[in-house]
């Protein structure tokens, strides 16, 4: 009887837009139609003997045993799980929201299914992008009204409105702009809208008042446009409370004058760092040429002297060329310092040792670069001084300060070097008679790069004191100095006795 009645299913089947499958009541698939073969991605045929949960993703199979048996012994028709949501299963394993439509089919005295199915998977997302914008609406921090284009009367207010304003949207719906502004009559809010009526303006922002229910006001800025609501013009206005912006308007007038102050001294600060990058740039440039030629110029005139009796020529000029190369190492090495500092990749080697130990060095060290009749007082009584720090960074620091002593003191100078010690830190002073630092140029001593102006004719980068002073201070130590043009400077190192 089904087989002879195969071509009627068919012929009804195919006319639906619907999915159309027909199963028996052990959910075995007998006839499927083009529109769910379409929908499930299957071909011609290819769903027919198969079980239905084929069509049902994985993780539904048990609980749709148990609702398609509930149906089958109490058949009517009626729309499958009302309430819920129901998803069909692809061919490719894609799941998709569908709606399902039963109806009992008796045949030869045999119970069928018959399962309208509709792909709703649009439906669904736009069903969600409308209950995402009406989230948005409903709660947004900011009050929006939506009242009648003509007779103004309100629609539909957010959650936002009705906490600001006091009323519920039952009595509001009884209202219009014009009962919560007080600064308004109907004539002159209808004369305030009229641009948009008149499609003259898209948008209008103005200030006003907004009345509470509990009779108190507040200020509001307005931003009213027109739109469309079914088949009927409304306006939209979002209202922003700016009893914060009113309140503060005093407040921030009075700032102005401090902000515009700071700006300058951002300003001044800028175009003090873009005049040590100029410097920098400068005095790299100089600080590698000058060496650089020196090299240059031995090494040709060292070919010149080829005679046995010129060896003392030859020895001047390879002295030359070793220093020059030993002046490019110390600032390549300082460079590096400065990037290892940077990256944190410094890592200190505290140990107990004699103070006098590191000042011997030092001193044996400075001794050669002294100038003519320079000379350098070794401190007294620091045989019984213990240090536990890094010993290389304390003797980098101080063979700095001295090396700069000589450096910026005239020939038949004196460096002096003082040390004291108590039960927590140890103090080492150096005090030359050197031209000293001015003022203005004080403050920058420990910058990067930073040269003092009266120093520029001397050779130098302007490393030395910003690696010792970050050094110093990651082994919880510090670098200060006093200072007077032409009358020397006095630069004093504290660090604790014990490291931690």
């Amino acid at each position: 009887m089904f087989q002879h009645n195969q071509n009627t299913f068919n012929t009804l089947a195919e006319a639906l837009a619907e999915g159309v499958i027909l199963v028996d009541k052990n959910q075995i698939i007998i006839k499927t139609n083009t529109s769910t073969d379409v929908i499930f991605g299957y071909e011609d045929g290819e769903l027919e003997g198969q079980k239905l949960e084929i069509l049902i993703p994985k993780n539904y199979h048990g609980s749709h045993d148990g609702h398609f048996n509930g149906y089958v012994k109490n058949t009517s028709k009626r729309q499958m799980a009302i309430g819920r949501d129901l998803y069909g299963l692809k061919k490719e394993g894609i799941t998709f929201p569908v709606e399902v439509g039963l109806n009992p089919l008796t045949i030869d005295n045999k119970q069928y299914i018959l399962a309208l199915v509709k792909d709703i998977t649009e439906r669904k997302k736009a069903e969600q992008e409308l209950t995402h914008w009406a989230n948005i609406f409903n709660e947004s921090l900011n009050e929006i009204y939506i009242f009648d284009c003509e007779s103004y009367n309100f629609i539909n207010v957010n959650r936002g409105a009705l906490n600001n304003i006091g009323y519920n949207l039952k009595e509001l719906k009884q209202l219009t702009p014009i009962d919560i502004k007080p600064e308004f009559t109907k004539e002159k809010f209808t004369k305030r809208v009229n641009p948009l009526i008149e499609e003259v303006e898209e948008k209008l922002i103005f200030e006003t008042i907004h009345k509470r229910k509990d009779g108190t006001t507040y200020p509001v800025e307005i931003h009213l446009q027109l739109s469309i609501l079914g088949n009927k013009k409304v306006f939209v206005a979002v209202i922003l409370d700016i009893t914060e912006r009113k309140n503060y308007t005093e407040k921030l007038e009075s700032t102005v004058e401090k902000r515009t102050i700071e700006l300058k001294n951002a300003l001044a600060k800028e175009q003090e760092l873009n005049e040590l990058k100029t410097k920098f740039l400068s005095l790299v440039s100089h600080e590698f040429k000058t060496p650089l030629s020196g090299i240059l110029t031995s090494t040709m005139l060292l070919e010149k002297y080829t005679l046995t009796e010129q060896q003392g020529k030859r020895n001047k000029h390879i002295k030359t060329i070793s220093d020059k190369v030993h002046y490019l190492n110390n600032i390549l090495n300082d460079f590096l310092s400065v990037e290892r500092l940077e990256q944190g990749r410094i890592k200190y080697s505290p140990s107990t040792f004699k103070v006098s130990k590191v000042i011997n060095e030092v001193i044996y060290n400075a001794n050669m670069l002294l100038k003519e009749g320079q000379q350098i007082n070794y401190p007294e009584n620091i045989d019984t001084y213990l240090l536990h720090q890094d010993e290389k960074i304390i003797e980098l620091a101080l063979s700095n300060i001295v090396h700069n002593a000589i450096k910026y003191s005239s020939e038949n100078t004196i460096i002096d070097i003082k040390i004291s010690q108590d039960d927590v830190k140890t103090i080492f002073k150096v005090e030359d008679n050197g031209i000293g630092i001015t003022e203005k140029d004080q403050k920058n001593i420990f910058n990067r790069y930073f040269r003092a102006e009266n120093a520029l004719l001397t050779q130098g980068t302007g490393i030395g004191l910003n690696i010792v002073k970050d050094h110093l201070e990651n082994l919880k130590g510090k670098i200060y100095f006093e200072s007077e043009p032409e009358k020397g400077t006095i630069f004093t190192i504290e660090l604790p006795n014990k490291a931690e």
